[in-house]
């Protein structure tokens, strides 16, 4: 679909991460199937109105029975092609202008409260022991793995950051370290290494294979391709430790929230967390005083 193509460009050329791409384009293409045959005519811009735009709201509602979050953000995606189109003459007005956003109960992310940190901690120190007295050939990916994960709880990386990270963008002496991580909008920021976090980092640089023209800190040992590793395989690395200390859904993005909280519990203002975090707004960090279910659960129990 050509206008879909120039849109991608524009997208491309704006400097939008390849993920935020996919994920609007596949809105887009959801919205396309339902709008053609819904009313049996070809998508263009110019046959959008305001009134298609509240009927497929109410389709992802009602019929689909899609989540808040889910139904607004296909409505950001559908504002955003339109807001293009106008800029591109294709129409006048952009027809999701005004359409209101599906109303929904704010929720706190999904973290590790202590005893489930305690349990993740232990579960790594316990992998390592096994692969130390029992497989000394996987010593070296298990190193890495619990970096990774120490790394993330410790700094609140996101996994892109985590994957781009370079031997470079480290700097360790015997009681300070620091990363240099280059977030969203190319947003350079300087995140501190606490105690745990050096511990991690020296103990995987101190195996990690001497790679020609990589120095990306975490590497695809399991591959020949001696390349730097995927998301999928930092997930894989991260639900496997989770398993291992009874969280089978762990996610990196659970860490990072973890990391979070863990902050907003020790006192720490929310522009400081918003710093740590790369957030370029203090309404993405209030989200980390919301309560979370485990703070229900507390706040009840109190009064049992």
């Amino acid at each position: 679909m050509p206008h879909l193509q120039a849109y991608e460009n524009y997208l491309i050329a704006n400097d939008k991460a390849p993920q935020t791409v996919r994920g609007y384009l596949s809105d887009l293409r959801q919205f396309t199937r339902w709008f053609e045959q819904s009313t049996g005519e070809a998508f263009e811009p110019q046959a959008i109105t305001p009134s298609d735009v509240r009927a497929y709201r109410d389709y992802l509602f009602v019929v689909k029975r899609r989540k808040a979050n889910t139904i607004n953000r296909q409505l950001m995606s559908l504002r955003s092609y339109m807001a293009f189109a106008v800029r591109q003459g294709m129409l006048e007005q952009n027809p999701v202008e005004a359409i209101k956003a599906v109303q929904q109960v704010s929720q706190a992310p999904r973290w590790l409260d202590k005893k489930e940190q305690y349990a993740l901690q232990r579960a790594i120190e316990k992998d390592l022991q096994i692969a130390q007295l029992r497989y000394p050939v996987r010593v070296y990916t298990r190193k890495r793995d619990a970096a990774m994960v120490t790394l993330i709880l410790h700094t609140g990386l996101r996994l892109s950051e985590l994957l781009a990270l370079r031997l470079a963008d480290i700097e360790l002496s015997e009681r300070k370290g620091q990363l240099q991580v280059l977030g969203k909008g190319r947003k350079q920021r300087t995140i501190p290494l606490n105690a745990e976090a050096r511990k991690a980092v020296q103990s995987w640089l101190q195996v990690r294979p001497e790679v020609a023209a990589n120095d990306m800190v975490f590497l695809a040992l399991e591959q020949t391709s001696e390349g730097s590793m995927s998301s999928r395989s930092v997930q894989s690395a991260v639900r496997r430790l989770g398993q291992d200390a009874g969280l089978p859904e762990l996610s990196p993005h659970a860490l990072r929230h973890t990391f979070a909280k863990n902050l907003v519990d020790a006192g720490v203002s929310l522009e400081k967390v918003a710093a740590l975090l790369g957030h370029s707004s203090l309404n993405t960090t209030r989200v980390y005083i919301t309560p979370g279910q485990q703070d229900l659960e507390r706040a009840v129990d109190q009064i049992g």
